[in-house]
């Protein structure tokens, strides 16, 4: 199925799950993936919703720049166990101490979007939180996840979509947020703005 009444827009990501989101639902778009270091932008006084929004408008202003008639997407995905803030492992024994903490009790998963088209000023960022109830992983399975390198590019160093039966009880809240992309939030969005001026 494809989305007719919408412009075709950019998915300033190289993220392929939301790339998938966004196909499996019909939406005509081409992927130019942000540039952007999130290493330099600080964590410190910031919540992690914060911290998401303005990522992943770092990352649709920055591709947004190059097409300004064109509407960018651009979103960030954190996770945050009782308020600290975790991202994207740097190696497997990184991974390793993640998992172990995000699946001992539940954590929120917040994904930002972004949406700018600077010729019309539109400029709409917000975020979805959903809560995942993890399961108590064994040893061995946790072993088996780090062997499997599924936890590498992502927060939280797992991805509900390869692994949620086994690692989720039970969700609270969009589960393509867990995915890294809350279309519900997205097709709202998406609705409301207007076709780009000629």
């Amino acid at each position: 199925m494809t989305n007719t009444t919408q412009d075709p827009f950019i998915l300033a990501s190289a993220s392929p799950r939301r790339k998938q989101l966004l196909e499996k639902t019909g939406y005509i778009f081409k992927v130019i993936p942000s540039t952007v270091d999130e290493s330099e932008y600080p964590v410190s006084g910031k919540t992690p919703e914060q911290l998401a929004m303005e990522l992943a408008y770092a990352k649709a202003v920055s591709i947004a720049e190059k097409y300004p008639d064109i509407l960018v997407l651009g979103a960030d995905t954190i996770v945050d166990l009782d308020g600290t803030i975790i991202g994207k492992p740097a190696n497997a024994k990184d991974a390793e101490r993640i998992t172990r903490e995000l699946f001992s009790r539940p954590h929120k998963v917040i994904t930002a979007v972004s949406f700018i088209r600077l010729k019309d000023n539109i400029n709409i960022t917000q975020a979805e939180t959903t809560i995942v109830y993890p399961k108590k992983l064994t040893a061995e399975q946790i072993t088996e996840h780090i062997k499997s390198n599924n936890w590498q590019g992502k927060a939280g160093a797992y991805g509900i979509q390869e692994s949620g039966d086994e690692f989720v009880e039970k969700i609270n809240g969009s589960f393509t947020n867990v995915m890294g992309l809350p279309m519900e939030l997205v097709e709202k969005t998406l609705e409301k703005i207007p076709q780009k001026p000629q």
